[in-house]
């Protein structure tokens, strides 16, 4: 599958966030839409497999998988979910540093948390 995506992406950085993308919006495509993405990411097929499979060119199934990455980057570039998620990601890993740090006083580590709880609700209202 890799060999693949490397054709369509230009890094390893790139192949994540395109499945992120997906994750995050791909139920926001269309049936027809959803289906050759993940003929192309998740089953590993070809251009070539996937067009003979739905009567289309392999250009054409080219064109369907970058209009879809668009398609989801620009409902990112609204909605900011994935950015929320990492944000909140990072910052739930931090309470877990704290949970596990033996030097904190109890006092020190309620504080430390309300802080960070605080910057996850700023997350959260974004």
């Amino acid at each position: 599958m890799l060999r693949r995506l490397f054709l369509w992406s230009k890094s390893v950085k790139e192949i994540v966030a395109n499945g992120l993308l997906y994750d995050f919006y791909g139920e926001l495509l269309t049936e027809h839409q959803r289906m050759i993405y993940e003929e192309a990411v998740y089953n590993d097929m070809s251009l070539a497999e996937i067009a003979e499979s739905y009567g289309i060119s392999r250009q054409g199934v080219h064109d369907l998988i970058r209009r879809c990455t668009k398609t989801m980057q620009k409902y990112e570039d609204k909605l900011h979910m994935m950015k929320r998620f990492e944000e909140i990601r990072k910052e739930t890993d931090a309470v877990k540093l704290l949970a596990n740090d033996q030097q904190l006083s109890d006092a020190q580590f309620r504080k430390k948390v309300v802080k960070v709880t605080k910057r996850i609700d700023e997350v959260l209202e974004q």
